[in-house]
């Protein structure tokens, strides 16, 4: 599917989609929801790919969000199928505004009993996940579920759409089953959902930036021991703005070259003796590593030291000070870890040159988005110079918009 129509723009508050997200509930299921939760994708700052390496990230929730409408069945409900038969209540609905082929919803079902990994595809896949882990707790039964679907963040863009579905489904199924679960240990459940069940190998990052995010901060977050801070990132106070280009260029985590870098990280680790390459000592001798896996392990030191600068200059307040670190991000992540592509790198080049202060890709890579660091006086003329240079280049328009850091996932009706 094209994902610049999986996600609609945003433009109306989280309580005006909330009202109109709950009437469509009602006319799709015949009932009301229980409540409605939403969940935000997320920018990464700075930090990428140092996540599942036990490393530091820094990224910050964005306004733009995932909604879901829920309501559990009760068990002795009549559910019908689509040829309105009778089937058992055990039966989770799922259904997206998403309008692929005209048909007014996108649709998911499944059983919950012998829930598995294969068994859902598609977007589907998120919440089944959520639904799979959950229910793999012990004194935990997750019953029949409708959910309802409606998110203004882009697919494929590396602003964590799937993260935001993650999350929003823990997050309401956590209320409405009172499992009473504190934050961190949703972020490893909804991780495990993307990895056992999903089967993306991605680490804890995007739902902690989703689950934990406030606004106007950004999240320093320990990987290794989810140990977190809420750091100040002032933009607008600063006279800054952050610009996302969505470059068009699709990407998935599920795809082989996440897992490949992943796995050369892990070598890596391995053949230096230590448990993750958070342990490597600065200055080790990596010779006896072969070229690419030099390349691979020196992003992921230097990546850490510029996560840890970066904190440093947000404590006392030197916001427009991050800029170069973004530029040596990007180049690190470009040339080291070969993750960035000429849309990419264009976008960056293109802004830096037009007057960001600092600029990189952000997300896993092999596509997606870049963000810039820009003076809000000079973000028209940012946007432009990237459209521009888009066109001249001959790559499809890209989606350029500024995102603010927003408040975490919660309950909004």
């Amino acid at each position: 599917m094209s994902r610049r129509q999986a996600a609609r723009p945003a433009g109306h508050d989280d309580g005006v989609r909330a009202d109109a997200l709950a009437r469509r509930f009602t006319e799709v299921y015949g009932r009301a929801p229980d409540g409605v939760w939403r969940a935000p994708g997320r920018v990464n700052l700075i930090g990428e790919h140092t996540d599942y390496n036990d490393g530091y990230v820094l990224p910050f929730a964005i306004d733009r969000s995932a909604l879901v409408a829920v309501r559990l069945r009760r068990p002795d409900e009549v559910v019908r199928d689509g040829d309105g038969a009778a089937a058992a209540s055990d039966v989770v609905d799922l259904a997206s505004t998403y309008d692929p082929d005209g048909s007014g919803l996108s649709r998911a079902r499944f059983r919950v009993p012998g829930l598995a990994p294969g068994a859902v595809a598609g977007w589907g896949a998120y919440p089944a996940g959520v639904v799979h882990v959950l229910g793999s707790l012990d004194g935990v039964e997750v019953p029949g579920v409708e959910l309802l679907l409606d998110s203004t963040v882009p697919v494929g863009a590396g602003l964590s759409s799937s993260h935001a579905l993650e999350v929003a489904t823990i997050v309401a199924l956590d209320d409405l089953l009172g499992l009473g679960l504190e934050r961190p240990a949703m972020a490893r459940l909804t991780q495990r959902a993307e990895n056992e069940f999903v089967g993306a190998p991605t680490g804890i990052m995007d739902q902690s930036a989703s689950l934990l995010g406030r606004a106007g901060a950004a999240l320093f977050l320990d990987c290794r021991t989810q140990e977190s801070e809420l750091v100040p990132l002032p933009v607008a106070e600063h006279g800054l703005t952050v610009l996302v280009v969505d470059t068009g260029v699709a990407h998935s985590h599920a795809d082989g070259g996440y897992g490949a870098r992943r796995a050369s990280c892990e070598r890596g680790a391995a053949a230096l003796g230590v448990a993750s390459l958070r342990d490597v000592p600065e200055q080790a001798d990596l010779s006896a590593l072969d070229g690419e896996t030099v390349r691979r392990v020196r992003h992921v030191l230097s990546e850490n030291r510029r996560v840890l600068e970066a904190v440093e200059r947000l404590r006392a307040g030197d916001v427009r000070g991050v800029g170069n670190l973004l530029a040596a991000s990007h180049a690190s992540l470009r040339d080291d870890y070969e993750v960035s592509c000429p849309e990419l790198d264009l976008a960056v080049d293109t802004a830096l040159a037009a007057g960001a202060v600092g600029a990189r890709m952000t997300g896993g890579g092999f596509g997606g988005s870049a963000i810039a660091l820009v003076p809000a006086a000079q973000g028209e003329q940012v946007r432009s110079a990237v459209a521009e240079a888009f066109a001249a280049g001959g790559h499809r328009a890209p989606d350029v918009f500024a995102v603010v850091p927003g408040e975490g996932a919660g309950r909004v009706r």
